[in-house]
Parts: structure tokens; sequence; C-alpha cells
């Protein structure tokens, strides 16, 4: 009896030894629970970019609506599938007058795809949206069918997109885990990296619209240490949305709130 009792302290020390220089040398090791916190979203999770490591959760598997943080995966899905950022495309005449936020796009207006992308992520154009995806995939239906695949790439196995704007529909959906993915694996892109960081961007004029003036609706850009974007959203079903990331010490976090009031303040804090 005795001796099981002493086997069993060793077991146990050597358990607390490995786990102490694994987390001393940032294991990546995934737990299989989180940090509960006390948080006013519906669902929120927190990862560690690099480790993917889950942080803090809140129904983080919960199947919702996301609203604009779609544009994400929207930015993120033409980037990868556009070869030259800076070509000048006509505008599709079925991204004019597209319902929500929007940059005012004219119909055969001539513009770069990196300033419709400025224009996806700082104003939130749901026009600049349907533009890339006609773009891009052909139709809003074919690009979808883009975002959902690099979803499942990326691991993020519980989203479905219907669109690229965010806009509710029934096959539209995220979970606060996959977005967080999504937006850690989308951060790894340098250019996704810089035009979501951006607090200003100007668009030239073009063959229809004087110049633009951009501001990014991201307030953590200019209010939180080391923001380095990326993106935030509302509609009356999704309610207020926003996926944020933090770089400090050669780190970065990512926080995504879903459904959540205080969406600036809460992203802050946790």
């Amino acid at each position: 009896m005795i001796k099981s009792k002493k086997l069993l302290a060793i077991i146990s020390l050597i358990f607390v030894a490995i786990t102490a220089v694994l987390v001393v040398l940032n294991f990546p090791f995934q737990t299989s629970s989180c940090y509960a916190v006390s948080s006013s979203a519906k669902a929120m999770c927190v990862i560690d970019k690099d480790s993917k490591r889950v942080l803090f959760c809140k129904n983080e598997n919960e199947k919702l609506p996301m609203a604009s943080t779609t544009k994400v995966v929207t930015a993120i899905t033409v980037i990868e599938n556009c070869n030259n950022l800076d070509e000048i495309i006509t505008v599709n005449k079925n991204a004019i007058g597209v319902e929500g936020t929007s940059i005012y796009l004219r119909e055969n207006e001539q513009i770069s795809v990196k300033d419709l992308l400025y224009g996806l992520m700082l104003r939130s154009g749901n026009d600049s949206a349907t533009a890339l995806a006609y773009h891009v995939g052909g139709s809003v239906e074919g690009f979808a069918r883009m975002m959902t695949e690099l979803a499942k790439k990326v691991g993020a196995n519980n989203s479905s997109f219907a669109n690229p704007h965010g806009l509710d529909n029934p096959n539209h959906y995220t979970t606060a885990y996959d977005l967080a993915l999504i937006a850690g694996y989308a951060l790894n892109n340098p250019t996704f990296k810089q035009i979501v960081s951006t607090k200003t961007h100007i668009i030239p004029a073009t063959n229809v619209s004087d110049k633009r003036y951009l501001t990014n609706k991201n307030r953590l850009l200019s209010s939180l240490d080391g923001c380095c974007g990326v993106k935030t959203g509302f509609t009356s079903k999704a309610g207020r949305c926003l996926v944020s990331a933090c770089e400090r010490e050669n780190r970065t976090t990512v926080c995504v709130v879903l459904n959540c009031g205080p969406m600036f303040e809460e992203s802050a804090n946790l």
C-alpha cells in the first residue's frame, strides 16, 4: 500500500514537471476546455494565433450569424484567388445598390481590386463584397462555395457561407471558434494584415466617381495598444459582432465576440 502511494506520488510529480516544461516552451497543445469568463456576448472565443490554443471562451462552438465579420473570409478568399490585386476591373451591375453599408459603386465603374478590398474592410461596403465575389467567383453562389472551402481548409468545420457580405441568411453562419481560426489564418497574409490595420485610406478618382475617403470602423485600432485589426459587424439578427487582434511582444491574440453590446470594451478586456 505504501509502495503504491509512493509510485502515485512519483507519477504525479513527473506529470507536473512535464506540464511545466511544456508551458515554458509554449508547446502548442490543445486543452479540452478553456477558461470561461464573464461576458455579455452570446458567444466568444480568444485564441493564440500561432498555437491556435483557446485561452477564453463562451459558447464557442454555437452556430450563429456573424454579420459583416463575414468579410474577413471574403477578403482572404479574394487575396488568395486573385493574381493581381492592382488589376482594374469593371464593377458588375449586380453589385449596385446592394442593401446595407456601401461605398456607392456605380455601374461600369472601373476600380482596382485592392481599392475594393479597402472599401470592403474599412467601410464595410456590401457593394464592394458583391463586386469582388463576381470578379473572383463568377457569381455570389460560386464565391460563397469558395469561402466555405477556405474555412474547411483551415479547420473551421462548423461554418457555412451563403454570401460575401454577411446579410442574414439561414444558410450563413459560423462559430466564435471557427471565426477566430479563420482570422488567425488570414493575419498570416501580409496584404490582409496591412489592409485591416489601416485606419484611413483614399480611393483615387475613377472613371465615374471622385475620390473616396475611407475610415476604419474598428475603434480599437486607435484605443488599444498593439491592435492590428480586424473587422466589425452588425445586423438586427446577429447583433454587434467584432473580430479583433492584438500583437504584443511578438505574440498575436485573436478575439471574436458575437452578439455583444459593448463589443469594443469587452474585446479590449479579453
